[in-house]
Protein backbone atom coordinates (compact mmCIF):
# COMPACT_ATOMS: atom_id res chain seq x y z
CA UNK A 1 0.00 0.00 0.00
CA UNK A 2 1.26 3.16 -1.18
CA UNK A 3 2.33 6.03 1.89
CA UNK A 4 -0.80 9.04 1.87
CA UNK A 5 0.57 11.85 0.73
CA UNK A 6 1.26 14.63 3.57
CA UNK A 7 -1.51 16.81 2.63
CA UNK A 8 -4.08 14.17 1.89
CA UNK A 9 -3.32 13.16 5.36
CA UNK A 10 -3.81 16.35 7.05
CA UNK A 11 -7.22 16.84 4.99
CA UNK A 12 -8.28 13.57 6.18
CA UNK A 13 -7.69 14.67 9.73
CA UNK A 14 -8.96 17.54 9.44
CA UNK A 15 -12.30 16.02 8.12
CA UNK A 16 -12.25 13.19 11.20
CA UNK A 17 -11.70 15.92 13.79
CA UNK A 18 -14.25 18.39 12.68
CA UNK A 19 -18.04 18.63 14.69
CA UNK A 20 -20.50 17.17 12.62
CA UNK A 21 -23.19 19.39 11.04
CA UNK A 22 -26.70 20.43 12.18
CA UNK A 23 -29.35 17.79 10.98
CA UNK A 24 -32.98 18.12 11.07
CA UNK A 25 -34.91 14.94 12.60
CA UNK A 26 -38.61 13.98 11.77
CA UNK A 27 -40.89 12.40 14.46
CA UNK A 28 -44.42 11.88 11.82
CA UNK A 29 -47.48 12.23 12.73
CA UNK A 30 -46.49 12.32 16.64
CA UNK A 31 -49.09 10.75 18.40
CA UNK A 32 -51.38 12.51 21.39
CA UNK A 33 -54.46 11.87 23.66
CA UNK A 34 -55.21 15.46 23.76
CA UNK A 35 -54.88 16.60 20.53
CA UNK A 36 -54.72 15.56 16.83
CA UNK A 37 -51.16 13.62 15.46
CA UNK A 38 -48.87 15.99 13.88
CA UNK A 39 -45.11 16.11 12.66
CA UNK A 40 -42.27 17.26 14.88
CA UNK A 41 -38.93 18.69 13.85
CA UNK A 42 -35.89 18.74 15.72
CA UNK A 43 -32.63 20.38 14.91
CA UNK A 44 -29.91 19.21 16.30
CA UNK A 45 -26.41 21.16 16.40
CA UNK A 46 -23.55 20.91 14.68
CA UNK A 47 -21.15 18.77 16.50
CA UNK A 48 -24.56 17.50 18.59
CA UNK A 49 -23.20 15.00 20.71
CA UNK A 50 -25.81 12.01 21.65
CA UNK A 51 -23.84 10.02 24.18
CA UNK A 52 -25.24 12.82 27.37
CA UNK A 53 -21.71 13.81 27.96
CA UNK A 54 -23.32 17.41 26.49
CA UNK A 55 -26.78 18.24 27.96
CA UNK A 56 -28.30 20.86 25.07
CA UNK A 57 -31.30 23.72 25.85
CA UNK A 58 -34.63 22.82 24.29
CA UNK A 59 -36.60 25.69 22.60
CA UNK A 60 -39.84 24.71 21.18
CA UNK A 61 -41.60 26.28 18.23
CA UNK A 62 -45.33 26.37 16.82
CA UNK A 63 -45.94 26.15 13.23
CA UNK A 64 -43.04 23.88 12.64
CA UNK A 65 -43.44 23.44 8.97
CA UNK A 66 -42.55 26.73 8.44
CA UNK A 67 -38.89 26.98 10.28
CA UNK A 68 -36.60 24.51 8.36
CA UNK A 69 -37.71 24.03 4.68
CA UNK A 70 -38.90 26.17 1.80
CA UNK A 71 -41.30 22.94 1.07
CA UNK A 72 -43.42 22.38 3.47
CA UNK A 73 -43.58 26.70 4.60
CA UNK A 74 -45.96 29.19 3.93
CA UNK A 75 -46.00 30.82 0.53
CA UNK A 76 -42.60 28.83 0.03
CA UNK A 77 -40.24 30.97 2.74
CA UNK A 78 -39.55 29.45 5.48
CA UNK A 79 -37.35 30.94 9.09
CA UNK A 80 -34.45 29.21 7.73
CA UNK A 81 -33.81 28.37 11.70
CA UNK A 82 -31.44 25.83 11.08
CA UNK A 83 -29.11 28.36 9.52
CA UNK A 84 -29.80 30.98 11.72
CA UNK A 85 -28.94 28.35 14.78
CA UNK A 86 -25.57 27.59 12.89
CA UNK A 87 -24.82 30.82 12.00
CA UNK A 88 -24.79 32.19 16.15
CA UNK A 89 -23.02 29.04 16.88
CA UNK A 90 -25.52 28.42 19.59
CA UNK A 91 -25.74 24.87 20.88
CA UNK A 92 -29.56 24.25 21.12
CA UNK A 93 -32.16 21.45 20.13
CA UNK A 94 -35.38 23.42 18.66
CA UNK A 95 -38.48 21.61 18.54
CA UNK A 96 -40.38 22.26 15.58
CA UNK A 97 -44.35 21.64 16.03
CA UNK A 98 -46.29 21.60 13.07
CA UNK A 99 -49.43 23.19 13.30
CA UNK A 100 -53.00 21.58 12.06
CA UNK A 101 -56.42 22.24 10.93
CA UNK A 102 -56.64 23.65 14.25
CA UNK A 103 -54.46 26.18 14.45
CA UNK A 104 -56.32 29.13 15.33
CA UNK A 105 -58.39 27.07 18.46
CA UNK A 106 -54.86 25.46 19.57
CA UNK A 107 -53.25 28.78 19.56
CA UNK A 108 -55.96 31.33 21.06
CA UNK A 109 -55.77 31.47 24.92
CA UNK A 110 -58.21 29.95 26.58
CA UNK A 111 -58.67 31.07 30.41
CA UNK A 112 -59.45 34.85 28.71
CA UNK A 113 -61.90 33.78 26.65
CA UNK A 114 -63.23 31.89 29.50
CA UNK A 115 -63.05 34.21 32.25
CA UNK A 116 -62.19 37.42 31.37
CA UNK A 117 -64.20 38.21 27.95
CA UNK A 118 -66.72 40.90 28.52
CA UNK A 119 -70.59 40.56 26.96
CA UNK A 120 -69.14 42.46 23.76
CA UNK A 121 -66.60 40.21 23.28
CA UNK A 122 -67.86 37.16 23.93
CA UNK A 123 -70.50 38.14 20.75
CA UNK A 124 -67.41 39.02 18.46
CA UNK A 125 -65.37 36.29 19.28
CA UNK A 126 -67.90 34.04 18.29
CA UNK A 127 -68.06 35.03 14.62
CA UNK A 128 -64.32 33.91 14.85
CA UNK A 129 -64.56 30.35 16.80
CA UNK A 130 -66.65 27.44 15.04
CA UNK A 131 -65.27 24.99 17.81
CA UNK A 132 -64.55 25.63 22.00
CA UNK A 133 -60.53 27.01 22.05
CA UNK A 134 -58.68 23.79 22.22
CA UNK A 135 -55.16 25.62 23.49
CA UNK A 136 -55.03 24.37 27.16
CA UNK A 137 -55.09 20.19 25.82
CA UNK A 138 -52.59 21.98 23.55
CA UNK A 139 -50.27 22.99 26.05
CA UNK A 140 -51.14 18.99 27.78
CA UNK A 141 -49.95 17.74 24.81
CA UNK A 142 -46.67 19.69 24.75
CA UNK A 143 -45.99 19.69 28.72
CA UNK A 144 -46.69 16.09 29.78
CA UNK A 145 -46.52 14.02 26.09
CA UNK A 146 -43.91 15.62 23.72
CA UNK A 147 -41.63 17.39 26.36
CA UNK A 148 -40.94 13.96 28.36
CA UNK A 149 -40.46 12.48 24.88
CA UNK A 150 -37.88 14.94 23.86
CA UNK A 151 -36.21 14.19 26.86
CA UNK A 152 -35.99 10.82 26.91
CA UNK A 153 -34.74 10.48 23.58
CA UNK A 154 -31.94 13.63 23.24
CA UNK A 155 -29.48 14.54 26.09
CA UNK A 156 -31.28 17.94 27.03
CA UNK A 157 -31.42 19.94 29.79
CA UNK A 158 -34.67 19.81 31.43
CA UNK A 159 -35.45 22.10 33.80
CA UNK A 160 -37.27 25.32 32.83
CA UNK A 161 -34.13 27.76 32.97
CA UNK A 162 -33.21 25.93 29.40
CA UNK A 163 -36.66 25.29 28.22
CA UNK A 164 -38.28 28.08 26.37
CA UNK A 165 -41.42 28.61 23.43
CA UNK A 166 -41.51 30.93 20.76
CA UNK A 167 -44.05 31.79 17.78
CA UNK A 168 -45.27 34.11 15.61
CA UNK A 169 -48.80 35.65 15.58
CA UNK A 170 -51.26 33.31 16.93
CA UNK A 171 -48.11 31.37 17.81
CA UNK A 172 -46.87 34.17 19.60
CA UNK A 173 -50.51 34.23 22.04
CA UNK A 174 -49.75 30.54 22.64
CA UNK A 175 -46.23 31.22 23.67
CA UNK A 176 -47.05 33.60 26.35
CA UNK A 177 -49.95 31.75 27.40
CA UNK A 178 -47.77 28.88 28.01
CA UNK A 179 -45.15 30.77 29.49
CA UNK A 180 -47.93 32.16 31.89
CA UNK A 181 -49.37 28.74 32.74
CA UNK A 182 -46.57 26.66 32.97
CA UNK A 183 -43.82 28.59 34.79
CA UNK A 184 -42.32 25.80 36.13
CA UNK A 185 -41.76 24.80 32.75
CA UNK A 186 -40.40 27.40 30.49
CA UNK A 187 -37.84 29.55 31.30
CA UNK A 188 -38.39 31.83 28.34
CA UNK A 189 -41.13 32.67 25.67
CA UNK A 190 -41.07 35.02 22.27
CA UNK A 191 -43.62 36.21 21.06
CA UNK A 192 -43.10 37.64 17.32
CA UNK A 193 -45.15 39.60 15.99
CA UNK A 194 -47.94 38.69 18.24
CA UNK A 195 -51.20 38.79 17.32
CA UNK A 196 -53.27 40.94 20.08
CA UNK A 197 -56.73 42.17 18.06
CA UNK A 198 -57.51 38.74 17.61
CA UNK A 199 -60.21 39.37 15.52
CA UNK A 200 -58.52 39.65 11.77
CA UNK A 201 -61.69 41.92 10.41
CA UNK A 202 -61.68 44.61 12.68
CA UNK A 203 -58.85 46.40 15.41
CA UNK A 204 -60.96 45.59 18.53
CA UNK A 205 -59.63 46.00 21.64
CA UNK A 206 -61.99 43.29 23.21
CA UNK A 207 -59.63 40.27 23.08
CA UNK A 208 -56.91 42.51 24.41
CA UNK A 209 -58.63 43.83 27.21
CA UNK A 210 -59.47 40.14 28.17
CA UNK A 211 -56.01 39.23 27.97
CA UNK A 212 -54.58 41.88 30.25
CA UNK A 213 -56.88 40.79 32.51
CA UNK A 214 -55.73 37.84 33.14
CA UNK A 215 -52.12 38.32 32.92
CA UNK A 216 -52.52 40.85 35.69
CA UNK A 217 -53.23 38.05 38.18
CA UNK A 218 -51.81 35.31 36.23
CA UNK A 219 -48.22 36.38 34.90
CA UNK A 220 -45.25 34.45 37.13
CA UNK A 221 -43.29 38.10 38.72
CA UNK A 222 -42.14 35.40 41.34
CA UNK A 223 -39.95 33.59 38.73
CA UNK A 224 -39.61 36.14 35.97
CA UNK A 225 -39.57 33.88 32.64
CA UNK A 226 -37.73 35.69 29.86
CA UNK A 227 -40.32 37.19 27.74
CA UNK A 228 -39.46 38.99 24.34
CA UNK A 229 -41.98 41.18 22.32
CA UNK A 230 -41.84 42.23 18.57
CA UNK A 231 -43.72 43.74 16.20
CA UNK A 232 -43.45 45.50 12.35
CA UNK A 233 -45.41 48.43 11.48
CA UNK A 234 -46.54 47.26 7.91
CA UNK A 235 -50.08 45.83 7.20
CA UNK A 236 -51.29 43.85 9.66
CA UNK A 237 -48.29 43.97 12.06
CA UNK A 238 -49.29 47.90 11.89
CA UNK A 239 -52.35 47.70 14.06
CA UNK A 240 -49.98 45.93 16.83
CA UNK A 241 -48.32 48.76 18.44
CA UNK A 242 -51.36 49.81 21.22
CA UNK A 243 -51.61 46.66 21.58
CA UNK A 244 -48.00 46.13 22.59
CA UNK A 245 -48.07 49.39 24.41
CA UNK A 246 -50.49 48.31 26.58
CA UNK A 247 -48.51 44.79 27.40
CA UNK A 248 -45.29 47.10 28.19
CA UNK A 249 -47.19 49.11 30.30
CA UNK A 250 -48.26 46.18 32.49
CA UNK A 251 -44.67 44.42 32.30
CA UNK A 252 -43.66 48.13 34.11
CA UNK A 253 -46.44 47.83 36.40
CA UNK A 254 -45.21 44.42 37.39
CA UNK A 255 -41.79 45.36 38.00
CA UNK A 256 -40.67 42.76 35.55
CA UNK A 257 -36.29 42.78 35.79
CA UNK A 258 -34.90 44.55 32.73
CA UNK A 259 -32.46 41.61 31.77
CA UNK A 260 -35.80 38.92 31.58
CA UNK A 261 -37.86 41.04 29.00
CA UNK A 262 -37.36 43.02 25.42
CA UNK A 263 -39.89 44.82 23.55
CA UNK A 264 -38.88 46.14 20.02
CA UNK A 265 -40.53 47.34 16.94
CA UNK A 266 -38.73 47.05 13.67
CA UNK A 267 -39.99 49.94 11.10
CA UNK A 268 -40.72 48.75 7.82
CA UNK A 269 -41.58 45.20 8.54
CA UNK A 270 -44.43 42.96 7.72
CA UNK A 271 -46.29 40.08 8.81
CA UNK A 272 -44.74 37.30 7.51
CA UNK A 273 -41.72 35.07 7.00
CA UNK A 274 -39.43 36.94 5.34
CA UNK A 275 -39.55 39.51 8.10
CA UNK A 276 -39.27 37.02 10.84
CA UNK A 277 -36.49 35.34 9.30
CA UNK A 278 -34.54 38.36 9.07
CA UNK A 279 -34.73 39.11 12.92
CA UNK A 280 -35.49 35.82 14.41
CA UNK A 281 -31.47 36.04 15.31
CA UNK A 282 -32.26 38.73 18.00
CA UNK A 283 -34.86 36.36 19.90
CA UNK A 284 -33.22 33.69 19.52
CA UNK A 285 -30.01 35.30 21.15
CA UNK A 286 -31.98 36.82 23.86
CA UNK A 287 -33.52 33.45 25.11
CA UNK A 288 -30.68 30.57 24.42
CA UNK A 289 -27.49 33.34 25.05
CA UNK A 290 -25.95 32.82 28.05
Amino acid sequence: MRPIPAIAAAALLAAACSPSPSRIERHADFPSAHVAPRHVDVYLPAGFDASGKTRYPVLYMHDGQNLFTTETSYGGVEWRIDEVMDSLGLKAIVVGVWNTAARFHEYVPQRPLERHLSAEGQELVRTRLTDPPQSDAYLRFLVTELKPFIDLSYPTKPDREATFIMGSSMGGLISLYAATEYPEVFGGAGMVSTHWPLLIDRDSEVFMDAMLGYLDGALPVDVAPKLYFDHGTLNLDARYGPHQLRMDSLMRAKGWPEDRWMSRVFEGTDHNEASWQARVHIPLRFLLGE
